[in-house]
């Protein structure tokens, strides 16, 4: 039975065409791959006295408040002491590696429907670029088992069971993660419906992104994944030890360190409507080098699909009246397959932030 984030996905469906060239074997950057250079319109700060993406113990007594810190002034942190072992770690990487490793054609045995979510593919957000990215992805939604029987016939369950087992361990974290986020906030469960007495998030939704962003002959011109932000309530990604994750903040990109064991945490667009701006969604993009193969794995969590999502009560009064109008997770899916970067801001109501305009707006930068 199709997932109901599955079916929100099929009711926007996007036709991509399967990119059939081997980014491992090609010697130069072609046409069809070959962005501007990419720090044209917005450098990548100088790491030189620039402030780094807060890095939090979730064991350290001050967690709440850091973190509430970090959503506040970046939109994106690490954490260690998260309680995902390293062997589990370990282990999912190594399965993503055998994964993006067999050739093309195996591969495309698992390609992705135009409508739908699960299986092997580009990005979505291709769709929105006349250029191709300088990746490839495999998505997970619900059990692997169908996709993992097409890759490899006789040999498909430590796969199925690595995943699931991540899978597992992600939604664990992740609910612990929003609690801290919301906590930090003032938030308790009396202010989310959809959380149940035992403090965990009924029915939320979740997706499991593999990306794979192999080396590359000249990463000035190519772009491994364009900039975006995720249409979740948060991401979890796991970069290992290969840096290429950079998020947009205060007029320049900042790489996020790869940090051993650590997770990146970033804000996604619900919980920058259930805060009512006060954690903004981040900007971010991947970049690829010239020496390296990077892999990465993204958890989007996101809530029930038909759960009404709005700014929360308690963060609304008569000095803070809300900033966005109520969606549900499918509806502003639908609203991001059709705007991707302006979606945020159509969903947003006409209103001045403390007497100013909100200079939050994604808009601005140019993605294309």
């Amino acid at each position: 039975m199709p997932s109901r984030l599955t079916e929100a996905f099929r009711a926007h469906p996007v036709h991509l065409h399967h990119n059939h060239l081997d980014l491992e074997s090609v010697r130069e950057v072609p046409d069809s791959h070959a962005w501007p250079p990419l720090d044209d319109d917005y450098p990548a700060a100088d790491s030189f006295g620039v402030e780094t993406v807060p890095v939090i113990d979730l064991m350290d007594p001050k967690a709440l408040k850091l973190v509430g810190h970090a959503c506040k002034t970046w939109g994106v942190f690490q954490v260690t002491n998260h309680g995902i072992p390293m062997t589990l770690l370990r282990a999912v990487e190594s399965q993503g590696r055998r994964l993006f490793s067999l050739p093309p054609h195996q591969k495309l045995k698992a390609a992705r429907s135009p409508d739908g979510i699960s299986g092997y593919g580009l990005a979505r957000i291709s769709s929105f670029f006349s250029k191709l990215m300088w990746s490839e992805g495999f998505t997970i939604v619900g059990s692997p088992l169908d996709h993992a029987r097409q890759l490899w016939p006789q040999d498909y369950s430590k796969f199925c069971d690595v995943m699931e087992e991540y899978e597992k361990e992600m939604q664990k974290l992740a609910g612990r993660l929003m609690w801290l986020m919301l906590g930090s906030l003032g938030i308790t469960k009396e202010d989310v419906k959809w959380a149940d007495a035992m403090d965990e998030f009924r029915g939320a939704c979740a997706a499991l992104q593999l990306n794979s962003y192999p080396s590359c002959p000249d990463p000035n011109r190519a772009m491994g994944l364009a900039a975006h932000t995720d249409s979740t309530l948060l991401t979890v990604l796991y970069q290992n030890s290969t840096s290429g994750l950079q998020v947009f903040r205060d007029g320049s990109w900042t790489t996020v360190p790869p940090l051993p064991g650590a997770l990146v945490v970033n804000v996604g667009d619900l919980l920058d409507i259930l805060s009512n701006g006060r954690y903004p969604s981040v900007l971010h993009r991947a970049v690829v080098n010239r020496t390296y193969h990077r892999l990465s794995i993204a958890y989007l969590y996101g809530p029930p699909m038909n759960v009404q999502i709005s700014p929360l009560s308690r963060l609304v009064d008569t000095t803070n009246p809300p900033l966005y109008r109520t969606v549900t997770w499918t509806e502003y899916l639908g609203t991001k397959a059709k705007h991707f970067n302006k979606a945020l801001s159509s969903v947003r109501l006409c209103v001045p932030l403390n007497g100013f305009i909100d200079m939050n707006d994604h808009n601005r930068v140019k993605v294309g």
